[in-house]
């Protein structure tokens, strides 16, 4: 099947590391170990950070502009649109026109509704949301909260789950490194830019504050604008700042340390929580739906409430007191991901979601001919 790739939120081509772009970049991974080629459609991104109708109406303007190259006779032939994301803040505006003129099935993955959106400022873009919701085929939502939300616009028959998978092979072969008898080895991986990811590290710096009297040392991965105001949060005889490193790299750097730290402030879910688990490590992060979908409470990790560094020192202080239970939760951890999050179940998910969304279209389309 070839099939066209549309990610409104950013295109597939942009260099900014991010867990969105590699979450569509493993899901046209998978979808080619199942035989398809997925082609990027469109390099349009309908995302904005806040509303702006002078904006809007531009930008529905060169969604116009791009359906029509897209339904042009010399444009090229696709046997599925699949659409990567869509929410009020960056609404398929292609999808929904193209997979109609073009007679072909649509399905969105990693859709989200939030219905307090329905009014307010962002009124009009989540109504845009919500019509490629109905025009939609089928729909994947990738954690129940998720799922819960667009249930109230998405029947039972065009709702999928696909739950978010990485390449668990290469952290799941990585030789876990003992401590020696050194202090607990903390690893945080994570972009340093304004907004969420500072604000992770602000909780993860206050909870540490509070845990100096146990033994640990923290290794941080990333890098980015806000990296001079993420340093200052943190004791620098106690912090290790690795930089941004190539992904090849970061198994490794999961085999040397002990606990993943992330407190995942508005995080949808977290891909390196899942490379963490892969690499035989337990979980400490906060808890939010998403999160709490992929790192098991109690079993692969600790949860602690979103934002509360108190809580957040608590369940770290947990793991760090006890070795044993580190080393139970990382068995499970590993084999968690292999078992629900790896390349084998993207590709169930994804083999369901392409039939799912082939069938449903068969019928929607038997329905309109029907009509007299």
């Amino acid at each position: 099947m070839r099939i066209a790739l549309h990610t409104p939120l950013k295109p597939l081509s942009s260099e900014v590391p991010s867990g969105d772009l590699a979450m569509a970049r493993l899901m046209v991974r998978a979808l080619g170990d199942l035989g398809h080629k997925t082609v990027p459609a469109t390099s349009f991104v309908s995302w904005a950070a806040v509303p702006d109708d002078a904006r809007d109406t531009a930008l529905r303007a060169g969604a116009s502009a791009e359906i029509a190259r897209l339904l042009a006779p010399q444009a090229p032939h696709f046997d599925l649109w699949l659409t990567y994301h869509n929410y009020h803040k960056a609404p398929d505006l292609i999808g929904p026109a193209v997979a109609a003129g073009r007679r072909i099935p649509y399905a969105i993955v990693e859709a989200s509704r939030a219905a307090k959106r329905a009014t307010g400022p962002w009124a009009t873009r989540f109504t845009l949301a919500d019509g490629a919701l109905a025009a939609a085929d089928a729909v994947a939502a990738m954690h129940e909260g998720d799922r819960e939300g667009l249930a109230a616009v998405v029947d039972a028959g065009r709702l999928h789950a696909l739950p978010p998978f990485i390449d668990a092979v290469p952290f799941a072969a990585v030789p876990r490194l003992d401590a020696d008898g050194g202090p607990v080895r903390l690893i945080a991986v994570g972009m340093m830019r304004p907004g969420d990811k500072v604000a992770s590290y602000r909780v993860l710096a206050n909870a540490l504050a509070r845990l100096e009297d146990r033994p640990w040392h923290l290794t941080i991965v990333g890098d980015g604008p806000a990296r001079d105001e993420v340093r200052a949060l943190f004791p620098p005889d106690r912090v290790r700042f690795a930089g941004a490193v190539p992904p090849v790299a970061l198994p490794a750097l999961y085999g040397d340390a002990d606990i993943k730290v992330w407190p995942a402030i508005n995080e949808a879910y977290g891909l390196v929580l899942l490379e963490a688990q892969a690499a035989g490590l337990p979980v400490v992060a906060g808890d939010r739906d998403g999160v709490a979908a992929i790192v098991r409470p109690g079993e692969t990790g600790l949860l602690a409430a979103e934002g509360d560094a108190a809580g957040f020192a608590a369940a770290l202080a947990t793991l760090i007191d006890d070795g044993s239970l580190r080393h139970r939760m990382g068995v499970a951890a590993r084999r968690h991901v292999l078992a629900r999050h790896d390349l084998a179940a993207g590709r169930a998910g994804l083999t369901a979601l392409l039939a799912g969304a082939t069938t449903v279209h068969r019928e929607r389309t038997a329905r309109t001919e029907q009509l007299p």
